[in-house]
């Protein structure tokens, strides 16, 4: 059995920091979410894995490496444009062959893995398996309507849900998925798109079990939902503290503290996780707050917030919360007068101020 996780696709909804990095590789706990899918493929006892790229393919690709560090095999597969899930299958076929496989939407965290799934697939033997959960708002998803143990029906967006089992993003296939995904049309948006792939193999008569997940998963394509997944997580660190604390400065609750990190006349209240190379100085670091390799906080207050590698919060009155901070940003206050804010934001930032 094969892996294959999707990294193409733009992010648009995370832009403007998805303009120059991959939403995949924005970190949550500090590990960039795209580990999480591989780290979770791995222990399901997969050690193949295709990762399907665009136009941050040589960001993934040094990021992720061969697989080495993971215990696997990475393959790099191309797609030139993002024309849907049910594309990035098709161009995936001459690494996947005959091959059954588990396909995984590299954005996605599913705190307890995957390994039940793959384990129910490979002893049902259906021709397709697909990972549900039960959403209080199913008409925000595709959704699935269920006879028995077996999936009849797909729908996207319906106005009025069927059910409440809404599609996750983790999907098993055995090869006549092919088939599909080269007997559909492009959907309105252009795409092909892998209900509809799905939806053949059901009208065909292919066997599709449903897989209702029971724990925590979330599609990190927004804002509020990779805070969430950061708050998640970090509950469930392991508190190691490998440097000396200065000053004072003391730790609360469950913290972890990478090597080479400065903590000075400083708390940090977790749960937390400070990177490594990261100084923290005559502030406060509240809960649910990841401090990125090599970034600041200097007199200053944030919490359940994200701040990237090498970014900068320095002299803010206020306390920073609900933020995500790009990689090399900075929040700063002017020493000078007359007293006033002053910035420089990229298209489609946002400025909250109170």
């Amino acid at each position: 059995m094969k892996g294959l996780i999707l990294s193409g696709g733009r992010g648009t909804r995370l832009r403007p920091l998805t303009y120059t990095r991959a939403k995949q590789l924005i970190p949550v706990a500090n590990k960039p979410i795209l580990f999480y899918g591989i780290e979770a493929i791995v222990k399901a006892g997969i050690n193949e894995i295709g990762i399907i790229v665009g136009d941050t393919k040589e960001e993934v690709k040094a990021a992720a490496g061969d697989g080495s560090r993971f215990g696997c095999k990475i393959t790099y597969i191309e797609q030139d444009e993002p024309l849907g899930l049910a594309h990035a299958v098709m161009v995936a076929e001459p690494f996947l062959k005959d091959d059954r496989f588990v396909m995984y939407l590299g954005d996605n965290i599913i705190r307890d893995g995957i390994n039940e799934l793959v384990g129910q697939f490979i002893e049902n033997k259906p021709n397709s398996q697909i990972l549900l959960a039960r959403v209080s708002n199913p008409s925000q998803f595709g959704v699935a309507e269920l006879n028995g143990n077996l999936i009849v029906r797909l729908e996207e967006k319906p106005k009025k849900p069927r059910s409440d089992l809404a599609l996750v993003g983790v999907y098993m296939f055995d090869s006549n998925v092919f088939k599909a995904v080269h007997s559909i049309k492009p959907s309105w948006r252009g795409e092909l798109e892998i209900t509809d792939a799905i939806s053949w193999l059901i009208e065909k008569g292919y066997a599709v079990e449903p897989y209702i997940i029971k724990g925590w998963w979330k599609d990190t394509g927004k804002l509020e939902d990779l805070l969430e997944a950061n708050r998640i997580i970090l509950d469930m660190i392991d508190c190691e503290c490998k440097v000396k604390l200065e000053g004072g400065s003391r730790l609360e609750g469950k913290v972890a503290v990478e090597e080479g990190a400065v903590i000075e006349n400083s708390v940090v209240r977790g749960p937390a996780v400070i990177g490594a190379g990261a100084n923290v100085s005559n502030s406060y670091i509240g809960p649910f707050t990841s401090v990125g390799p090599g970034a600041k906080v200097v007199n200053s207050e944030i919490e359940h917030s994200i701040l990237l590698d090498d970014s900068e919060v320095s002299d803010i009155a206020g306390r920073i919360t609900d933020s995500l901070i790009g990689r090399a940003a900075k929040v700063t206050r002017s020493a000078g007068t007359p007293r006033a804010l002053s910035f420089m934001l990229g298209d489609q930032s946002e400025a909250t101020l109170l």
